[in-house]
């Protein structure tokens, strides 16, 4: 949404073209002077359910990456731009629907992303000690509906299934030293609960093979690195994979390398001695699917996974896995899902594939559904970085743009904006959070953070935020 809004309002600055209205979801906006030709647009208004803006990169960005986060100086520009604003506390699709937006703005963009979990769909998944990804990274995130999730680390042995980079995240999260966690805006119970674990080893669990993992090697490289950590990894599994690296594209060969470097190359003296002192250990373990989370004895808790073991078939991009009917038995006590988010229908009006889990479109643009657009993972699914989720926003809104140019963007109407928006929330009595409202709890967090030695200490309870937005 910030992308999308922060092409839109560069653009005005410099273009000639109708005076539309826009809604980031939304991004909104409205103009009551109609079409005419002139230097900027109407503001955009963007609308963000909770309280406080950013969205992924303050609920989903691990806390010990704050240079990532850094973004968030340029989403703040955007949000202080004369003809941006922002919204918050605004449930689209409950609060106001997507018709009451596309009655006061010209166009509606909608940019609220992935928030379901694809599940296992294995016995044993809602047995307690198993958990989706998405909601360990809100519990430590700070995201309100994960803030009472409160999971057990009592056991040693943690299992968490996809290689992506969101897994590496949590890999890392759970074995990083406290004395690195209490310096970064992780929250502060996560950090006790932290800081009480037993866990002492974790397995990243992926269907194919060392040349199909999905992380990044930057990731890859922050695991090699952590501190107080070792690599254990499976030699058997790395077979033949040496020989493949001159075939490799660059950035496919120097990711496999620094794997094969962890898995089976002999370490130097230094990092023997590094290695050797470390008390927790992890490792990828491949050709591996979930059968079924094991249960104990009281059929209450996951005790281990029973993991079907493949092969491989194929090659290039056409590899798959295949089940060699072999199985094997993990003990472990904590199971985390890392296989992908998935969006959900946000409004009945809005169209939507349940099978790809996104707003069907063409280059944004909402399929039969004039000035109505999606930007970000509900157009195109969770995938990518934050560079990928940014210059597909860009393309959304250069795509409004020239509908707009063109002509096929019906902005010859008067249309409201955020004053008709805002009398339909009044009337139900919600009330919206501003941007300076927000910059109210940023300082109360910021403050609080100072008080321990961190970037700042989040809020976990939207009440609590609503009361200090509106001191």
């Amino acid at each position: 949404g910030f992308y999308t809004a922060q092409h839109l309002v560069k653009v005005s600055d410099v273009s000639v073209l109708p005076s539309p209205r826009f809604e980031p979801s939304g991004l909104g906006n409205a103009n009551p002077q109609g079409p005419d030709w002139c230097h900027t647009f109407s503001p955009v208004d963007i609308y963000e359910r909770l309280p406080v803006p950013f969205g992924l990169v303050r609920f989903g960005v691990a806390p010990d990456h704050p240079e990532v986060k850094n973004v968030i100086n340029t989403f703040t520009q955007t949000a202080q731009h004369a003809r941006c604003s922002f919204h918050g506390n605004v449930r689209v699709g409950k609060d106001v629907t997507v018709e009451e937006l596309q009655e006061a703005y010209h166009a509606v963009v909608l940019s609220y992303g992935a928030e379901g979990n694809r599940t296992m769909g294995v016995p044993g998944e809602d047995l307690a000690g198993v958990y989706s990804a998405k909601d360990f990274v809100g519990w430590y995130n700070g995201l309100p509906r994960n803030s009472e999730l409160r999971p057990d680390l009592s056991c040693e042995t943690a299992v968490i299934l996809g290689q992506g980079n969101v897994a590496l995240d949590v890999a890392r999260i759970l074995l990083s030293p406290v004395d690195i966690l209490k310096k970064t805006d992780i929250t502060q119970h996560a950090l006790d609960a932290l800081a009480e674990s037993s866990v002492r080893r974790v397995l990243i669990v992926g269907r194919r093979g060392p040349l199909q993992v999905a992380c990044t090697i930057k990731e890859l490289r922050e695991m090699v690195n952590l501190p107080g950590t070792r690599p254990e990894m499976e030699a058997s599994e790395f077979e033949g994979i040496a020989e493949t690296l001159k075939s490799l594209a660059r950035p496919r060969k120097r990711l496999t390398e620094l794997l094969l470097k962890a898995a089976i190359e002999t370490p130097g003296e230094e990092e023997l001695e590094r290695r050797n002192r470390a008390e927790r250990a992890w490792g990828f373990r491949f050709l591996r699917k979930p059968l079924e989370v094991l249960p104990s004895t009281d059929l209450i808790r996951a005790a281990g996974i029973r993991l079907a073991v493949n092969r491989l078939e194929g090659d290039g991009e056409g590899v798959r896995a295949v089940a060699t009917g072999e199985v094997e038995d993990v003990e472990c006590g904590l199971v985390i899902s890392s296989i992908g988010y998935k969006s959900l229908l946000i409004d009945p009006a809005v169209p939507f594939d349940t099978r790809k889990a996104i707003i069907p479109n063409t280059m944004g643009r909402v399929q039969q559904t004039a000035g109505l657009y999606c930007s970000g993972w509900v157009k195109r699914g969770p995938t990518g970085v934050i560079a990928t989720t940014m210059n597909d926003s860009f393309d959304t809104a250069r795509t409004l743009l020239q509908d707009i140019g063109k002509g096929t963007l019906d902005v010859s109407t008067v249309k409201p904006g955020s004053q008709g928006v805002s009398a339909l929330l009044e009337k139900r009595g919600v009330k919206p959070v501003s941007f300076s409202d927000w910059e109210k709890i940023d300082s109360e967090e910021t403050r609080r953070g100072e008080i321990k030695g961190k970037p700042r200490e989040k809020m976990l309870d939207v009440g609590e935020m609503l009361q200090v937005a509106r001191a």
